[in-house]
């Protein structure tokens, strides 16, 4: 009986790998109002849920996925096929594949990279729509990135729109904020403005330093909308 378990975990190593590295993140909306949580990554890949306060959505993400995000939208109408419109982080439906547009708070990760480490952060580089708290919840770490301001009581005049608090990028179309790709940008009065009320999240594309953290591959996470 041994010598034929051994053998059928020599087997499928990769097989093992994956489901060990696997993460989960539960979404937790907090809010007083209901929102519609969505992830997506590269590669038409992603999600979405109707989160009334209270409701708590667990998404399963494949080790070695990269550039994808979880956020919130708010003011979303669907119709029976699911398509539709937010007034904030709206990707057309119900079950994005896509990212969202601005303006929303986005919980980014890139799971499984150098080192087997997973890269996290809150970016406010497209602008805030409502609070967040994403968190590690596995034992092998302890990181607790949040944005619990009040971003759009205190947003620039400029910079307001329906559904929360822009980005200059959006906005002004500028290189100065837009940080094309290949060149390198610094800080604005409005990435500080974001910077003051946030410390720990990207505040513009370069701002790394202060704002992306790491936990081991195969940690899991939680997301909270109105922490």
């Amino acid at each position: 009986m041994a010598s034929s378990t051994s053998l059928t975990l020599l087997s499928f190593p990769f097989l093992l790998l994956t489901l060990s590295h696997a993460a989960t993140f539960d979404v937790v909306n907090q809010c007083s109002y209901t929102v519609w949580a969505a992830w997506a990554a590269p590669g038409n890949v992603g999600s979405g849920q109707q989160l009334d306060q209270g409701q708590t959505w667990t998404v399963t993400v494949n080790p070695g996925t990269a550039a994808a995000r979880i956020w919130p939208r708010t003011g979303c109408s669907f119709d029976a096929n699911g398509n539709g419109q937010c007034q904030s982080g709206d990707c057309g439906k119900l079950a994005c594949t896509s990212y969202g547009s601005p303006p929303n708070t986005l919980a980014e990760f890139a799971l499984n990279q150098y080192n087997n480490l997973d890269f996290i952060d809150i970016s406010l580089v497209q602008g805030f729509n409502v609070p967040m708290d994403f968190r590690s919840t596995s034992a092998s770490c302890s990181e607790d990135i949040q944005c619990t301001a009040d971003v759009v009581g205190q947003c620039p005049s400029e910079l307001k729109v329906a559904g929360g608090c822009d980005d200059p990028c959006t906005i002004f179309k500028a290189a100065q904020y837009c940080c094309p790709s290949g060149s390198s940008c610094e800080p604005t009065p409005y990435s500080q403005f974001f910077k003051r009320l946030c410390p720990r999240a990207f505040s513009y594309p370069d701002d790394n330093a202060t704002s992306q953290f790491t936990c081991p591959g195969g940690t899991n996470y939680r997301v909270t909308f109105c922490p």
